[in-house]
């Protein structure tokens, strides 16, 4: 396949494909999807721990670049594409927002790569262990699961911030690996491509484009039709963490908007007088509970930002309802 086929291809989304590695197999199982913005230093050690790999299986990298102006993860995708280093290729998704990176990188991937049956993803400032895809893979062949996640650990920037790790934005959502009901994130997964097929286009809701939250939203759409998730303990990333996300205000944040998504999830899935009036009622009870659980989290952990996180996130589910809500997303891409 070559770069101008797939160009003419990439006119119908209004998608511009800027670079591809000479020797493009079509033919490749398994195809690891990375979307960026305005990171390229990560980026670079993101596709370092790619290229490192310690596996025999063929594998392709889409990198979907989500800034049409800047374009500034362009050229480090070019140097690892057209060095060989990956094979694969980097395409300028013209829409911005998470949700269309995403949806951007599984869609290239599947139309490119028809004979892959394993996408996974990992975001541009994570770095994937030396084991990390044979393990998924394993993983997903093994337990004959429909999606597999693995656990996320922080790299704090700021050493002093290590006793964060135990906070609910850090911690990974399991510690053992087994059958789970649902992930909660595609910063490391595993999606079969049946998966997409069972579901309609596009696949990740672009109404949660600049709020967050539509991985949550795909993965509960995903247990509600009956799909079997997987989680992977050893299949380990490492995600840096800025100094400026460690603040308390941005941990708040990230807290209330966890309780928006929430209430946004559940609400879509409301269907019925019934259902809404369940979310409400359910919804009045969080708050008193949240209180209960953040005494637990302080006499556990000693700090109060973790605390705290329970009854922020039940607030963010009650201003949710009334139509308040922050959208961190469209602000970074503002900037």
């Amino acid at each position: 396949m070559s770069e101008s086929e797939l160009s003419v291809d990439s006119k119908r989304e209004g998608r511009a494909f800027v670079a591809v590695s000479p020797a493009l197999d079509s033919s490749v199982e398994t195809v690891v999807c990375i979307p960026a913005f305005r990171r390229p230093q990560h980026l670079s050690k993101t596709l370092g721990s790619l290229a490192d790999q310690r596996t025999s299986r063929r594998f392709a990298v889409v990198i979907v670049e989500n800034d049409a102006s800047r374009c500034e993860s362009v050229p480090v995708a070019s140097d690892f594409l057209r060095s060989g280093r990956l094979h694969g290729l980097c395409v300028v998704e013209p829409r911005q927002g998470n949700v269309h990176a995403i949806n951007a990188a599984f869609e290239v991937a599947r139309e490119t790569f028809p004979q892959a049956v394993n996408l996974l993803m990992i975001d541009d400032d994570e770095i994937a262990s030396p084991g990390w895809l044979e393990t998924m893979l394993r993983a997903a062949e093994t337990s004959g699961a429909d999606l597999v996640g693995g656990p996320v650990f922080p790299n704090f920037d700021d050493v002093r911030k290590r006793s964060l790790k135990r906070h609910p934005a850090f911690a990974p959502a399991y510690q053992t690996s087994g059958p789970v009901w649902v992930i909660y994130g595609c910063g490391n997964c595993l999606i079969r491509r049946s998966v997409f097929e069972r579901l309609d286009d596009p696949a990740f809701d672009p109404r949660f484009n600049f709020l967050g939250g539509g991985d949550y939203d795909f993965f509960l759409r995903c247990y509600r039709i009956g799909m079997r998730f997987h989680w992977a303990a050893e299949a380990v990333i490492t995600e840096t963490v800025p100094e400026n996300r460690t603040h308390a205000r941005w941990l708040a944040m990230r807290s209330l908007r966890i309780g928006v998504i929430n209430y946004h999830v559940q609400r879509k899935a409301a269907n019925s007088v019934r259902s809404r009036l369940t979310l409400l009622a359910r919804m009045a009870a969080i708050l008193p509970l949240s209180v209960f659980r953040a005494g637990r989290l302080l006499l556990s952990e000693h700090k109060v930002i973790i605390a705290l996180h329970p009854v922020i996130v039940a607030v963010g589910t009650a201003l949710a309802a009334f139509g308040i809500e922050p959208q961190p997303y469209k602000a970074s891409k503002l900037t």
